[in-house]
């Protein structure tokens, strides 16, 4: 640098000084006008399986903990089949998939819920990130934007929900509860699964504890299962909907946002709650042989 241009250093640094600051404050400015006010009547509520995001999360769980020695390639293969028979032929009973999901939550008997929780970050990151759909996730965010708090409403696990939830940067989740003593879980739920009718009793308890109007809220999910859900409020969304979720919502009036194309559409048709929640199959297996060495 030449002498000539250091006296002019300084007064450089003073008007880059000046320009970071008034850029600061106009961004604060700028935030602060586009901040929205919530909005204490309405909130949205999402299911999580085929409609916030591709697949069923507890599949995605069971990969996860497949890679971490939880079981054996032949149990997650056995639960693959299964899973594909349910999305060939479309089977979705309610007391079976109940069945299943008891079964399934058993495999973490014994582990700590701090440990679960933090796998599920994990599994997030590698199974469930890229899985998650984006034409969801927008109508999510713009409820977001509008003020509204935005929940998850599934059958799985709350754990592995809370991580969807927080990662999304959504208001909570409302999920199974597995019983756990000592921060040690025990294999039991703690109540019922969180499904068909659970959640609408679930959303009316929160509009009560939260003040909202029923009528102002939203609700979307891709499965007949959830109709309890969906009827209660006042603006029902079918997502990548079953049949019977699909010709249910023409007759209603309700929209329908269909975001699978193509060989997608074959792959994730149906509920991927049945679907996936044939990976109970693996997790039975495991349940014996915990059973079986204690």
């Amino acid at each position: 640098m030449s002498r000539d241009a250091r006296p002019d250093q300084p007064r450089n640094l003073r008007s880059r000084s000046v320009l970071s600051g008034q850029a600061a404050a106009s961004a604060a400015e700028m935030e602060n006008a586009l901040t929205t006010q919530p909005d204490t009547t309405a909130a949205a509520f999402f299911d999580v399986d085929n409609t916030i995001m591709q697949g069923a999360s507890i599949f995605h769980l069971a990969r996860g903990l497949h890679r971490r020695k939880f079981f054996t390639t032949k149990d997650i293969a056995k639960a693959t089949w299964q899973q594909l028979y349910f999305r060939i032929a479309g089977v979705e009973d309610p007391e079976h998939i109940a069945k299943a999901r008891s079964s399934a939550l058993a495999f973490i008997a014994g582990h700590q819920v701090s440990e679960l929780e933090e796998i599920g970050e994990e599994i997030f990151d590698e199974h469930m990130a890229h899985k998650i759909w984006p034409g969801t996730r927008a109508i999510a965010q713009w409820h977001l934007d509008r003020g509204q708090r935005v929940w998850l409403v599934t059958a799985a696990p709350v754990e592995i929900a809370n991580v969807i939830a927080r990662r999304l940067g959504l208001t909570g989740a409302l999920g199974t509860i597995s019983e756990h003593v000592d921060g040690t879980y025990t294999g039991e739920l703690v109540g019922e699964m969180l499904h068909g009718e659970g959640k609408a009793d679930a959303i009316r308890e929160i509009a009560v504890r939260e003040g909202l109007v029923l009528d102002d809220c939203y609700a979307y999910s891709d499965s007949s299962n959830d109709l309890p859900m969906l009827s209660l409020v006042g603006h029902p969304c079918a997502v990548n909907p079953d049949s019977t979720l699909r010709a249910h919502a023409r007759a209603n009036g309700w929209r329908i946002r269909d975001y699978r194309t193509g060989r997608k559409v074959a792959l994730v048709g149906g509920k991927g709650v049945a679907a996936a929640i044939a990976a109970a199959g693996a997790w039975r297996v495991l349940r014996h042989r915990k059973s079986s060495t204690n």
